[in-house]
């Protein structure tokens, strides 16, 4: 609480130039009196921006050092927070901060390796090629001819992010507890998912770990290839791992003059958003153009793997249905899901959430097919949550930001193309297999079930045949095993049968 207090004044100041007092008090959800002193401060202190209050909001965000940055950034995805343009407008949060010295680069290395670079190295280049908030990157050639880039943490920032993560979570306790309906918003759930991703960050081992899973995944899938991991090199605060060589996805221009089909390209991106998503439930969240190279060979390559989303499978065929749903334009198909799933409360009438949600995406839905941005729908919806008391699920509003991204990337590419009915289509058809597969499984648990309910009187006659058994007199008693062969197979055969009523 001591840190809360004597942090809040310095970070108000900035992010009340930022404007943030002015959206915080559009909350219904706050108290009137906050709302009212918020306005004030705001009228006060805050910076006139009136076309984009966004971007005053991310440079004192980008003031306040690598933790707001980064908090920014997962702001960005918290539309029902935020709004859909603020939000929007945090997603271009520049990552970027000036190096720290190769000649301390080279002082990490040695100590996280225990040897000399040159034990290690044929040549380590100290200017680095890349300095976010967090890392930095140099490139290296390793003693066998193997070029790599290696990834180094800043000095110091596990302690800042800390700090930072402390006074995220102190005040989005403070919120929720001077304004508990606040608490369906899951403020501190958003915060505990900003500290697990940070530690991801922060650990270069768990990153390496989540390459290798993606790099799995892919292995049978051809066009799509994640680069390997140097793990003797590899340490907490040292990620070393397969340089790319190759062109940017962005970089239309170039693909075209090395003679990339840019179709192909927008269909593997296509497949590689669908097998992440849907059929592995596990995918890259941190998907700009610049995070995605294109080999000379046409192949995909995603790079930095910091950030990662996880679905389990009740939430990937939840998405599939509102995804089918959203592109049919049945609204209110996409109400009853959000009901059937828990998201709204009982109380909410579905029709008028399905009007609601009618009015905010048709001007999106209206657009010809190839502009339709998905993404942008899904925060739409979720920027409901306020009205309508939905319960924001973290791990789609992380999908929805990826979603945005995707469509961005796959938009720079090939303006004439619309990845989602190839995703569509792919996600259909592993849904209804994903269906039989789950019809399958109930029909064996409701035999099992039956049979579960049956044995006891299996049970009971073979105890009574036991029992008879041992009161026949002893010149009675069968002195050949048939009879115990005889039980085994009749159990056995009610056991079967039963399995297969």
């Amino acid at each position: 609480m001591l840190m809360l207090i004597f942090r809040l004044p310095i970070v108000a100041w900035h992010l009340s130039r930022g404007g943030i007092f002015g959206h915080l008090a559009e909350m219904s959800l706050l108290p009137i009196w906050l709302r009212q002193f918020m306005r004030m401060l705001n009228s006060i202190i805050a910076k006139r921006n009136p076309e984009r209050p966004g971007i005053a909001l991310a440079s004192a965000l980008t003031a306040l050092g690598p933790g707001f940055i980064k908090f920014g950034q997962a702001l960005s995805t918290r539309a029902d927070l935020m709004g859909a343009d603020v939000a929007r407008d945090l997603a271009t949060l520049q990552d970027q901060l000036p190096p720290f010295a190769g000649s301390q680069a080279r002082r990490i290395l040695e100590r996280e390796w225990g040897q000399s670079i040159e034990d290690c190295c044929l040549h380590f280049d100290e200017t680095p090629v890349a300095a976010a908030s967090i890392a930095q990157v140099h490139f290296a050639t390793l003693l066998d001819g193997r070029d790599v880039a290696v990834k180094i943490l800043r000095p110091g920032i596990r302690h800042r992010m800390e700090r930072d993560i402390k006074f995220f979570m102190a005040m989005a306790r403070f919120v929720e507890t001077i304004a508990p309906h606040t608490k369906r918003l899951k403020l501190v759930h958003a915060v505990e998912q900003f500290a697990h991703y940070s530690d991801v960050e922060l650990d270069l081992r768990l990153e390496a770990a989540s390459a290798g899973k993606l790099r799995d995944n892919h292995a049978q899938d051809d066009g799509i290839y994640v680069p390997e991991i140097e793990w003797p090199l590899t340490t907490e605060f040292v990620l070393v791992i397969e340089k790319i060589e190759g062109t940017r996805i962005d970089d239309r221009e170039s693909l075209l003059a090395k003679g990339h089909d840019i179709d192909a390209i927008t269909a593997i991106a296509a497949k590689s958003f669908f097998f992440q998503v849907f059929r592995d439930g596990f995918f890259h969240a941190d998907m700009h153009p610049g995070n995605i190279f294109i080999r000379d060979d046409g192949v995909l390559v995603p790079i930095d793997f910091g950030i990662m989303g996880d679905l389990n499978l009740q939430d990937r065929l939840f998405l599939v249905q509102l995804l089918n749903a959203i592109l049919d334009r049945d609204y209110d198909m996409v109400a009853q899901l959000h009901r059937d799933a828990g998201m709204i409360g009982a109380d909410v009438p579905v029709e008028g959430f399905a009007q609601a949600i009618r009015a905010v995406t048709e001007p999106i839905m209206d657009q010809p097919m190839g502009d339709v941005s998905l993404g942008a729908v899904l925060g739409q919806i979720f920027g409901l949550a306020r009205r309508y008391e939905v319960e924001v699920q973290p791990q789609f509003t992380l999908l929805q930001k990826t979603m945005g991204m995707a469509e961005g990337v796959a938009r720079q590419l090939n303006p004439d193309a619309n990845m989602w009915p190839i995703a569509r289509d792919l996600a259909s058809d592993w849904a209804q297999d994903q269906s039989g597969l789950l019809s399958q499984i109930s029909m064996i648990a409701d035999k099992t079930l039956a049979f579960g309910m049956r044995l006891p009187g299996l049970l009971d006659r073979a105890e009574a045949i036991l029992n008879q058994m041992e009161s026949q007199k002893p010149e009675e008693k069968p002195t050949s095993p048939l009879v115990w062969i005889v039980l085994g197979a009749g159990v056995t055969a009610a056991i079967a049968m039963a399995l297969t009523v």
